[in-house]
């Protein structure tokens, strides 16, 4: 098999498809690798570190497309890529299918692509390894971007994030107790900040209440309870999924209008379409606007700018899938990892795994 590894073409883009030490495992079991040229660099990886660990360099993303029978990126084809896509290729990457434009699902299908989406890549117990770990980075990264985004010169309402003695710490509302969600509690709490999570799974509620290292308010997410921590919210995290469709809308304008003058919110479902009625994606180097007197932070590749850090997160949950990629190729892999399989969106052309019930 013939493998591609592109550079993410992406603004603020730095993570990477693969890392040299994917590629060693590629190459050893005899397949041909193909990596762009500097496609490692925004993550500190060389040309020189791929080429030593088995690779070859193509000069073009063009001729890396052209080449390869399975294509491993991080993020979504941009539309200058989807050009260079050859009939009856496969792509692997978090391609969020279910919130992409028409036009990309529907030139992949005419392509009659094989299209396997990392985040939706499932075992027996429900547990999404290669999603797993980027969502632990969203969650952490929500904290930092929260506390900076409090300060006056961010045109937040100048609060400190812990608090200090005589001084109550701040609010932070999390919607979603999955891995993301509850991430983000134990961080915001090992800060100091009062945290309160909600979600529409007791069961989740439960596991974060005793697995949670430092006590978080807990609550079921019904439109009450939603309106009621939105009033007192100073920051609200959205981190709510449904693998294979667009992420549901659980914060209404209505709800969002109710929250304090230069509060934060910030969406860390965005690349699944969004999970408020005022989320629009921005980017790193415009990541917020104001709106119902609300910070809003949307950004969908918000691990896109740790790129060496989020290049080994996809290389550790990917590994096991790696190994079967490389022994088995791509088909046998399928065919016997139900885990992969679920991931698959596109089977030659047709739809599996997939509700487009978001894209436009």
């Amino acid at each position: 098999m013939i493998i591609g590894i592109p550079r993410e073409r992406k603004p603020f883009e730095y993570r990477v498809g693969l890392p040299p030490a994917g590629v060693q495992i590629l190459a050893e079991e005899r397949h041909s690798v193909y990596v762009e040229d500097n496609a490692g660099a925004g993550a500190g990886f060389s040309n020189q570190d791929y080429l030593e660990a088995g690779a070859s360099i193509a000069y073009s993303g063009e001729e890396l497309y052209g080449r390869a029978d399975l294509i491993l990126k991080f993020s979504q084809p941009v539309q200058e890529e989807t050009g260079w896509i050859q009939d009856g290729q496969a792509i692997a990457g978090f391609l969020h299918l279910a919130a992409a434009k028409k036009e990309l699902f529907e030139h992949l299908a005419a392509r009659k692509t094989t299209v396997i989406a990392y985040e939706q890549i499932e075992d027996s117990q429900g547990t999404r390894p290669v999603l797993k770990p980027l969502s632990q980075i969203g969650g952490r990264m929500a904290a930092q971007t929260a506390a900076r985004l409090m300060q006056n010169d961010h045109g937040g309402k100048g609060i400190l994030l812990s608090g200090l003695p005589g001084i109550p710490p701040a609010e932070i509302v999390i919607i979603g107790a999955g891995v993301a969600g509850s991430t983000a509690a134990r961080t915001f709490a090992g800060l100091g900040a009062h945290v309160t999570v909600l979600d529409i799974d007791i069961q989740n509620l439960f596991s974060l209440e005793t697995s949670q290292a430092t006590a978080c308010t807990t609550m079921l997410a019904t439109k009450s309870n939603l309106q009621l921590a939105a009033s007192y919210a100073d920051v609200i995290v959205g981190a709510v999924l449904n693998p294979g469709e667009r992420a549901p809308v659980v914060l209404t304008e209505e709800i969002v209008s109710q929250m304090k003058p230069q509060s934060v919110f910030i969406d860390l479902s965005i690349d699944q379409g969004g999970c408020s009625e005022t989320s629009h994606p921005t980017t790193h180097d415009n990541p917020t606007y104001v709106y119902q007197n609300v910070i809003h932070y949307c950004v969908p590749n918000v691990s896109g700018v740790i790129g060496r850090t989020a290049s080994y997160a996809l290389y550790n949950g990917l590994y096991p899938f790696l190994l079967q990629l490389a022994s088995l190729g791509l088909e046998g892999a399928v065919k016997n990892n139900k885990a992969l399989e679920r991931g698959v969106n596109l089977y030659h052309g047709e739809t599996r795994h997939l509700k487009r019930l978001g894209g436009n």
